[in-house]
């Protein structure tokens, strides 16, 4: 099977846990699938902006980026944090090739538009060239991909990490997309953990302020990989990355499923 898991929050900076995630990854490349990580890595970028004396503001969770920032995220992501997703999945003993959404032209973007906004050098990922997945899979290696691309103008765009792993997996047909995060999964007003959640029942929840901030473009990001024939998507939390491995053989019971129905 073709699996995405798209790599947030802590575990990113998190070393004893970004090593537990590198470990689920290529466990589930060992059992024969070809997996496709792609990372986040905002909270680095925030703090190295901050050092650079630079704000960090945000619209439904997506980073204004002017020109300068972009240069960051484009020497953090792609650079650093990259790097350092490659090295955990090497070291966990599978061979990673890291990449970002310009190399290659892999992902080309375009800017996004937001009503009300202007957020600078935001993308969204507008057509996806996957013959590049493949080779590295034709390989045996497992590709990392930093959330930026190239524009038709030749600017490099940030891309929301959830929607660049959504687009990913609906051009390699994947059979499912994996986001291991912060959270335990998607609250409903109660404040529990929503075990199944359903395109239709987001609306409401959004509109009630139940869900909100950095969990809107992840719950964007779902919806349009299962629109686009990904087979399944589920958010989980990146503390028990452990469970991932089992993830079609075994009834999990933390995280939130989203389907269509």
């Amino acid at each position: 099977m073709k699996i995405v898991v798209k790599i947030g929050g802590k575990a990113i900076e998190d070393k004893p846990t970004l090593q537990k995630c590198a470990h689920a990854v290529v466990e589930l490349a060992h059992d024969g699938h070809q997996i496709a990580v792609v990372h986040g890595g905002g909270s680095t970028l925030t703090r190295t902006l901050q050092l650079l004396g630079k704000k960090s503001d945000f619209v439904d969770g997506l980073r204004i980026t002017d020109a300068e920032t972009r240069d960051v995220a484009l020497m953090v992501l792609a650079g650093m944090v990259n790097k350092g997703v490659v090295a955990a999945i090497v070291a966990a003993g599978v061979p990673a090739v890291g990449l970002c959404g310009g190399d290659g032209m892999a992902f080309r973007a375009r800017k996004k538009q937001t009503k009300g906004y202007d957020l600078g050098f935001v993308g969204e990922i507008c057509s996806v060239e996957p013959r590049w997945l493949d080779a590295i899979w034709g390989q045996g290696g497992i590709p990392v991909l930093s959330s930026l691309a190239l524009g038709s103008d030749g600017e490099y765009y940030n891309v929301n990490a959830d929607q660049m792993a959504s687009a990913c997996a609906s051009a390699c047909h994947a059979d499912t997309l994996i986001f291991l995060t912060d959270v335990p999964g998607v609250k409903g007003a109660d404040g529990e953990v929503i075990p199944w959640l359903t395109v239709k029942q987001m609306p409401a929840l959004i509109e009630k302020a139940v869900i909100g901030g950095g969990m809107l473009p992840k719950l964007e990001a779902c919806t349009q990989a299962l629109k686009k024939g990904v087979g399944r998507v589920r958010i989980l939390p990146a503390a028990q990355v452990e469970i991932l491995p089992q993830f079609y053989f075994t009834k999990l019971e933390c995280g939130t499923e989203v389907i269509s129905a």
